[in-house]
């Protein structure tokens, strides 16, 4: 069984308000926190926010535009991104938290006219 698993993404336009959801199997779900990250070919995977009981934070390329939330009862993260850019192009996937011990498989974004 996947331990996470990432839904949503696609070839968007930008300015585009695509939503990225994540849901989590057992023990592959952390109520404490979790996160999404990005990465795009030839660099390292990046954080992009984390969620947890009680805050959600944002690397500061997408605060603003980007809204985290959670429903716990179905073990799932969701990440809403709207406004979306060029830059914002990428693999994202979800893990367990900061220092991950679980991660999804990922979810292609692209962005494109």
């Amino acid at each position: 069984q996947v331990p996470l698993m990432e839904y949503g993404g696609g070839s968007v336009q930008p300015g585009g308000s695509p939503t990225l959801s994540c849901v989590g199997s057992g023990s592959a779900f952390s109520v404490s926190a979790m996160a999404w990250y990005r990465q795009v070919p030839g660099r390292q995977r990046d954080w992009i926010e984390i969620i947890t009981d009680r805050n959600v934070f944002y690397t500061e390329a997408v605060m603003g535009r980007f809204t985290g939330y959670r429903y716990d009862a179905r073990n799932m993260i969701f990440l809403q991104m709207d406004h979306l850019k060029s830059k914002n192009r990428g693999v994202y996937f979800c893990a367990t938290g900061s220092t991950p011990e679980y991660w999804g498989q990922g979810t292609q974004v692209a962005v494109s006219s």
